[in-house]
């Protein structure tokens, strides 16, 4: 796949015309095609509709071949890193696998872009890269919400949100997927005002432009298709309370609900029981753990809610056919 620019050919030192904003994207092994495309294309939309050379884009990576996304798909980039000069404003692309990247390179590459006064971003797991290279320390930040809790515990000084993006001074990371959109959509309205976003959003049936405080999932109606507000009420006590689950009783009570009609709403609406369901979420977020960040096994049992590693990992093989530290080794 050709992202190439037209008019700079994407080339390092292209000369630019001094209304253009150029960004670099760096794109990383396994990077999120959807958060790159949802990026580049207002750039290219807001260009068109206005007949000026608006924006500018590089595509960068580590040696300057092409990069394959984490479907597959190979994009090409013009240069790598060693060719790049100065550049405004650059953002991070990853993807699956963001929290292994650990390249020494691209790491003091990024540091010297920011010592020259380069705007740094990040899209989707872009924010671990970032991390790592010590350059979200002080600044507010996001990540998918798959990897938000893997991410504060790698990096629990960091202020990070759950929100859909978020601009601190000169840093700009964004939740990934169509998020990356919002971002520059949010761009181009500081840049060029609101009336170009709006046409640049419904060039792409992009229904609203959200804000960046929005929160990056579903409402949970939505996400389960029910509406029972008690049930609702429950698995968001659940959802909330995965390190110190709470009894049947104890849920029941905080739902204003008895016990008996809590299982009823529980087996009608999602067919299994309370303990079954907060047992599945609690599973969830150990695999998300044990995926993303190198705690313990013992200290992702205890951070999900389990008496003992013993115990978590029986309940881990039963629901994933596999044992956490199975689940942690890497592919053969």
């Amino acid at each position: 796949m050709d992202m190439t620019p037209a008019r700079s050919g994407g080339r390092a030192g292209a000369a630019a015309d001094p209304e253009t904003r150029t960004f670099g994207f760096l794109l990383l092994p396994k990077f999120s095609l959807l958060a790159f495309t949802s990026a580049v294309e207002p750039l290219r939309s807001a260009n068109r509709l206005t007949g000026r050379p608006l924006y500018d884009w590089r595509l960068i990576s580590g040696d300057g071949s092409a990069v394959a996304s984490s479907g597959g798909i190979e994009v090409m980039t013009p240069v790598s890193i060693a060719e790049v000069g100065r550049l405004p404003d650059l953002f991070v692309v990853a993807g699956l696998d963001a929290q292994r990247i650990d390249d020494p390179k691209i790491l003091s590459w990024l540091r010297r872009l920011e010592r020259g006064g380069c705007r740094l971003g990040a899209l989707t797991t872009g924010s671990y890269v970032l991390a790592r290279a010590g350059l979200l320390e002080g600044y507010r930040c996001t990540i998918h919400w798959e990897n938000l809790a893997g991410f504060r515990e790698d990096f629990p000084g960091i202020d990070t949100t759950a929100e859909v993006y978020e601009i601190d001074r000169n840093r700009m990371t964004c939740a990934g997927g169509t998020a990356a959109m919002d971002l520059m959509l949010g761009l181009i309205a500081v840049d060029h005002g609101r009336e170009l976003a709006t046409a640049v959003a419904e060039q792409f049936i992009h229904e609203r432009i959200r804000d960046p405080s929005e929160p990056q999932r579903m409402a949970l109606r939505n996400r389960l298709g029910i509406t029972h507000p008690r049930l609702l009420e429950a698995i968001e006590i659940m959802e909330g309370d995965l390190e110190e689950p709470l009894s049947r009783d104890a849920l029941a009570a905080r739902t204003g609900i008895s016990t008996r009609q809590l299982e009823r709403l529980f087996r009608k609406y999602l067919q299994r029981t309370p303990t079954r369901y907060y047992l599945e979420l609690r599973l969830y977020r150990a695999r998300g753990l044990l995926t993303q960040t190198a705690l313990s096994v013992l200290d992702v049992a205890l951070a999900c809610g389990f008496v003992s590693a013993s115990h978590f990992s029986k309940c881990y093989r039963e629901s994933f056919h596999k044992t956490p530290r199975e689940e942690r080794a890497p592919p053969r």
